[in-house]
């Protein structure tokens, strides 16, 4: 039997709320030789005021897991190799300040500065106003912002969890709910572990439907990836199956889609729209590597949880958000009525769940890179890639 140690450090339903807290392998003492500690601050001061920070060192990975911010990755490091990217706003932005509604319904990117955040759950993609007609002939209009809302829903429950027993995995386990009256009511819940001393974070999460009608879920995970990882001569490499790119801008630069610039001031967006290929089980995986080849950050997943993958590229100047995002979704990043239209939209039951893992690994041995790339070559040994150069119907608007 598994034993284990838990502390909670917030549960709203219980009146239970920790300002600080801290665990360490100087207070618990596990046989491990790694020096590992978790701790919980609040951050006060600016568009942080109030943000909750719980910052978890492996050993020799950290980063910080914001439960003020549905649980998102803000930063972390590893053996000395910044994780994240540089946005231009001076975060984690507690979500009292990100109006989804402004500019357009683009207030989200006020808010968007961390290493990974869910884009969900109801919904992601550009904003818009999403018609529905039921069966009965009852027409919904609903005004969706973009990617969604889970990314500034709070935690209403925070717990931490060591496990007394090798390899004693460290996680941060989180509930978010996102609902309202006369609409879907979903909720989130997500545990976040690594190993004292490896080189890799899991993320498990289980979304809920909590009401008596079916509800739709789109979930998408941004990863996004900046220097050291990203620089001129950077790639980012995958079994691809099939590949287009999603807007006209896009289609520019495909002849290298799978090379980076370095930072260039006026650069425009251009986002990439993969299906991959995956092994037997339906484990298939991503890099961004950087030029010399020493230095990668993968992404894991399964693909029957994860179907589609979307590489967004912002090659802008530093000072604009040099940073690129791999990212694992439910759909693509299209408009939602338009993914609803193609089945990649999900329709959870009444009680139905909905379950996904998603590993997070970082290498900085030239080594380590090529393994990585070895298990993506035997994959890709199964196919050739089919590469679109405009945009394609099935996976962009855009498309024809």
């Amino acid at each position: 039997m598994t034993r284990y140690k838990t502390w909670t450090l917030t549960d709203a339903f219980n009146d239970v709320w920790l300002d600080s807290f801290a665990v360490g392998n100087d207070s618990l003492r596990l046989p491990t030789p790694h020096d590992w500690s978790i701790r919980k601050r609040t951050l006060r001061g600016g568009l942080r005021d109030g943000i909750d920070l719980v910052e978890v060192h492996n050993g020799a990975l950290s980063y910080s897991v914001l439960p003020t911010r549905g649980m998102g990755l803000w930063r972390g490091e590893y053996r000395g190799n910044f994780l994240g990217w540089r946005a231009p706003v001076l975060g984690p932005v507690h979500p009292k300040f990100v109006h989804l509604d402004e500019r357009g319904g683009l207030g989200w990117l006020g808010g968007f500065d961390e290493l990974l955040c869910r884009c969900g759950l109801t919904s992601n993609g550009p904003p818009g106003e999403d018609v529905v007609t039921d069966k009965t002939g009852q027409t919904t209009r609903s005004k969706l912002t973009l990617h969604g809302r889970i990314a500034n829903q709070p935690a209403h429950y925070v717990e931490v969890r060591v496990n007394l027993d090798p390899p004693h995995e460290l996680s941060v386990i989180g509930q978010v709910e996102e609902g309202c009256l006369f609409f879907p009511h979903l909720a989130l819940t997500t545990t976040i572990t690594t190993v004292p001393g490896s080189h890799r974070i899991v993320i498990h999460d289980i979304v809920e439907n909590r009401g008596a009608e079916p509800a739709e879920l789109e979930i998408l995970y941004h990863c996004n990836i900046g220097p050291p990882f990203l620089e001129a001569g950077s790639r980012v490499v995958a079994p691809i199956r099939e590949l287009a790119p999603q807007t006209p801008r896009a289609a520019e630069g495909i002849d290298t889609f799978d090379t980076y610039p370095g930072p260039t001031a006026g650069f425009t967006e251009q986002v990439y729209a993969y299906e991959l290929l995956s092994d037997a089980a339906g484990r298939t995986l991503a890099m961004l590597y950087n030029s010399a080849a020493d230095r990668g950050l993968a992404l894991r997943w399964n693909q029957s949880d994860l179907p589609c993958f979307t590489v967004w590229r912002n090659c802008a100047a530093a000072e604009d958000g040099y940073v690129t995002g791999l990212e694992p979704a439910t759909n693509f990043t299209n408009f939602k009525s338009f993914e609803r239209e193609r089945g990649r939209v999900r329709l959870l039951p009444p009680g139905g769940r909905w379950e996904s893992s998603v590993s997070l690994e970082v290498h900085d041995t030239a080594a380590g890179v090529s393994k990585l790339m070895a298990e993506i070559v035997a994959l890709q040994a199964h196919e050739k890639p089919k590469i679109h150069r405009t945009p394609y119907a099935r996976f962009s608007a855009a498309g024809s």
